[in-house]
C-alpha cells in the first residue's frame, strides 16, 4: 500500500453535511453522493451571486520533472494552513483523469497529510462528471456521422469533419483510425481519431461556462465540420446542444469534499494544462469565492502552461482578478534542472541547485509580468539539506526579489504550511496585485502565439506550418480573431523539446496544427510533438492496481 493511501485510509472523515455547515452551506443545498461527497444545488449557487468575493490565490509550479514538485499537495496544505490561522478558506481543484491514474503520474488528490478525501473515489469515477462529458462529446460525434448517413442536408464535406471522438484513457492506438467500415449500413468510411476526454472542447465549455444556459449556448457554437465551400457547421445546426446539455445537467453542479483536516474543497472539471486550458471550472471557483475569505486554486503543470492559461484564458473570460500566486519548487526538481540524474538527487549538490534554479527564476518573472505578486513554496523532501534550502532562500531574496518559504505540509499538514499561509495573507492584504493578461484581444491569432512564445517561453520566434497559418487566417476571416490562444506544448520544458531543461533562450517554437474551439472560446495551437491522446508507459500504473480480499482498492498513488 502506498504511503498516501495509508494516510488517507487512517483519516477520520466528517459527514459531508458537517463540512458544508462549516463552510456556511445549508444541508438542503446538498445532493449527497454517499457519506462524504455531495454536489451543490444549482438554485443555491444562483443565490450566492450578490455576496462579496474573497481573495483568490493561484498555486502554480516550476516545470515538472520525474523528481516531483507537489503542486496539488501544496494547494491543499496552504488551504489547511489558512484555515489554521483563522482565515475562512475554500480549496478549488480539478478532478483527476483516469489516463494518468492508470498511466504514469497517478492520482491528483495531494499527498501525505495534505490530501483531499475520499482519495479512491475522487481518483476513480468520483461523481461521474467525466463520463458525462465523454458521453456528451461522443453523442455529438455520432450525430455528425448520422446526419451524413441520412442525406447530409447541411452539405458536410466528409474530408473536413473536425470533431474527433474522446475517451478518458491513455490509448495511443486510437489516435488515428478509420471508421464506417463494413458496408453501406455502417455509414461512410472516413479517417477519424480519439483524444483524451480532458482535451475535449466539451470539457473546456463545461469548465468555462457560467451556468447551464451558458453551457448549452457554448455547446451550440462548437464547429464540428465544414462544407465544400468551407463554411462552418455547428452543433447547433445539428440540433445537438440540447441533448448534450441534458447529459451534463447534473455534472455541471460542483462537487464538495474535504481535506484530511476538514477544510472544504470544491473539485470540478479537469482539463490538462499541456493540451487544454488546465483549470477547474469557473462555476466552482466563483462559488468558492462567495463562500470563503480566501480561495486557493491551482492550474496544471508549470507556470508556463497552467498559470499562463489561468491568466490569459480563465481570468480573461470569467473576469477573475487573482490577488497572489504561489510557485512550488523542490530541491530535487531544481537539481534535476541543473543536470543531476534522478538516481543521484538524494545527495547534496549546491552547484547543480544553483544551475537549475534558473527555471524557478524564469517562472517568477513570468507570473509577475501578469501583475500578480509571488511567493515561492519550497516543498520539503526528507533528503533535502538545510544548506540547500538556505541557498534557494538566498537566491530568491537577492536575485529574484521574492521570499521562499520552507513547507512541510506533506508530513505535518496545516502546521507545516502555516508560515506560507501568513506570507500569502500578507501579499493579498498588501494590495499590490494589478492583474492584466499579457496580450490584448485585438492582437492577431499568430501575434498572440508569438507573444506567448517570446514573453513566456523566451523563444526567438515561432515556426507555423503552412496549413496552420492558413487556418489561422481563415479563423480570423470567420470572426474568431479576438479569441485567446491555448498552447498545447510539452510540460517538461519552456521549449517544445522536453529534454531542454532549465531556462532556455533562443529557440523556435514549432506550431504544427491549430484547432478552433469556438464553443470554449479559444484557438488551440499544437506545438512540437505533443499528443492530444497520450499513450501508456512501458510499465503502466494499472498493472499494480487491484482489489484486495477485503474489497479495498490497492495500488493507487
Amino acid at each position: 500500500m502506498s504511503h498516501d493511501l495509508a494516510v488517507a485510509r487512517a483519516a477520520t472523515l466528517r459527514p459531508i453535511a458537517a463540512v458544508a455547515e462549516a463552510a456556511g452551506i445549508p444541508v438542503e443545498a446538498l445532493e449527497p453522493y454517499g457519506k462524504h461527497i455531495a454536489k451543490l444545488d444549482a438554485g443555491y449557487l444562483a443565490g450566492l451571486k450578490d455576496r462579496p468575493d474573497g481573495k483568490l490565490v493561484l498555486v502554480t509550479a516550476i516545470n515538472p520533472t520525474p523528481a516531483g514538485e507537489g503542486k496539488t499537495t501544496t494547494t491543499v496544505g496552504l488551504g489547511d494552513g489558512l484555515n489554521r490561522i483563522g482565515k475562512r478558506t475554500v480549496i478549488a481543484l480539478r478532478e483527476p483523469s483516469l489516463g494518468p491514474v492508470f498511466g504514469t503520474k497517478g492520482g491528483a488528490t495531494g499527498g501525505g497529510r495534505a490530501q483531499v478525501l475520499p482519495m479512491e473515489a475522487i481518483n476513480l469515477h468520483f461523481t461521474g462528471d467525466f463520463h458525462a462529458i465523454t458521453s456528451a462529446h461522443n453523442l455529438l460525434a455520432a450525430l455528425v456521422d448520422n446526419h451524413v448517413y441520412w442525406g447530409n442536408a447541411l452539405g458536410i464535406d466528409t474530408r473536413r469533419i473536425v470533431w474527433r471522438r474522446v475517451l478518458d484513457m491513455n490509448d495511443r492506438a486510437l489516435r488515428a483510425i478509420v471508421n464506417g467500415l463494413g458496408g453501406g449500413g455502417n455509414g461512410f468510411a472516413r479517417e477519424d481519431g480519439f483524444d483524451i476526454t480532458v482535451a475535449s472542447e466539451v470539457m473546456a465549455c463545461f469548465c468555462l461556462a457560467d451556468d447551464l444556459a451558458d453551457l448549452e449556448a457554448r455547446l451550440a457554437r462548437i464547429v464540428v465540420a465544414y462544407t465544400r465551400e468551407k463554411k462552418p457547421v455547428t452543433a447547433g445546426q445539428l440540433n445537438a446542444a440540447g441533448a448534450m446539455t441534458a447529459l451534463l445537467k447534473d455534472a455541471i453542479k460542483p462537487n464538495l469534499v474535504q481535506t484530511i483536516e476538514g477544510s472544504p474543497a470544491l473539485i470540478h472539471g479537469g482539463p490538462f494544462a499541456n493540451i487544454a486550458h488546465g483549470c477547474n471550472s469557473v462555476i466552482a471557483t466563483r462559488t468558492a469565492l462567495k463562500l470563503g475569505d480566501y480561495v486557493v486554486t491551482e492550474a496544471g503543470f508549470g507556470a508556463d502552461l497552467g498559470a499562463e492559461k489561468f491568466f490569459d484564458i480563465k481570468c480573461r473570460k470569467a473576469g477573475l482578478k487573482p490577488d497572489a500566486a504561489v510557485i512550488v519548487a523542490t530541491v530535487r526538481a531544481l537539481k534535476m534542472n541543473g543536470g543531476v540524474a534522478k538516481a543521484d538527487l538524494a545527495r547534496e549538490n549546491l552547484e547543480a541547485l544553483r544551475a537549475g534554479i534558473v527555471n524557478l527564476g524564469r517562472h517568477v518573472e513570468n507570473v509577475r509580468a501578469f501583475g500578480v505578486p509571488v511567493v515561492v513554496a519550497i516543498n520539503h523532501f526528507t533528503t533535502d539539506t538545510e544548506a540547500e534550502h538556505r541557498l534557494i532562500a538566498d537566491i530568491c531574496r537577492d536575485e529574484f526579489g521574492v521570499e521562499a518559504v520552507q513547507c512541510r505540509h506533506w508530513a505535518e499538514g496545516a502546521a507545516g504550511a502555516e508560515e506560507l499561509a501568513r506570507k500569502v495573507v500578507a501579499l493579498c492584504e498588501g494590495g499590490t496585485a494589478h492583474f492584466q493578461p499579457i496580450y490584448a484581444d485585438g492582437l492577431s491569432l499568430q501575434g498572440k502565439i508569438l507573444s506567448i512564445a517570446t514573453r513566456i517561453y523566451r523563444a526567438d520566434d515561432i515556426a507555423v506550418a503552412p496549413k496552420a497559418a492558413a487556418d489561422l487566417k481563415a479563423f480570423e476571416a470567420a470572426g474568431y480573431g479576438h479569441l485567446p490562444v491555448c498552447m498545447a506544448k510539452t510540460q517538461y520544458s519552456f521549449s517544445a523539446d522536453p529534454a531542454l531543461l532549465g531556462a532556455p533562450t533562443g529557440h523556435t517554437v514549432p506550431v504544427r496544427e491549430v484547432r478552433l474551439a469556438a464553443g470554449a472560446g479559444f484557438v488551440v495551437a499544437i506545438c512540437g510533438e505533443i499528443m492530444t491522446m497520450p499513450g501508456l508507459p512501458k510499465l503502466p500504473a494499472a498493472e499494480a492496481i487491484h482489489v484486495s480480499e477485503e474489497g479495498l482498492i490497492e495500488g493507487l498513488f
